[in-house]
């Protein structure tokens, strides 16, 4: 099959962009179905976004005291009652020694 430049329009920021024969040739190879939605730029900035989080993923850290070594520390997630909770130094020794950390 042959393939031409085709000129398509960004979703995000309406830019004209060019969807080359090369690139139409390796979707086809990957079984991709859809023509990009977004311009090189904009597909680079979304998947900078989605692999540092994005600006609206920012994870909240909760204060913890170190079960093992009495530490103050932050962890990622809301700590229980009844179950231990440790740094991170804690937390990789442990898991390096093969018990179970909680």
């Amino acid at each position: 099959m042959t393939f031409t430049d085709k000129s398509l329009v960004c979703r995000e920021c309406g830019q004209e962009f060019l969807f080359t024969a090369g690139e139409q040739e390796f979707y086809q190879t990957k079984g991709l179905q859809n023509e990009p939605g977004r311009c090189p730029d904009c597909r680079q900035a979304r998947k900078r976004a989605r692999s540092y989080g994005g600006d609206s993923r920012v994870r909240e850290m909760h204060p913890i005291t170190c079960d093992q070594c009495g530490a103050e520390s932050e962890v990622p997630f809301v700590p229980r009652l009844g179950r231990p909770t440790y740094c991170s130094d804690c937390y990789s020794s442990i898991r390096a020694s093969g018990d179970n950390p909680g």
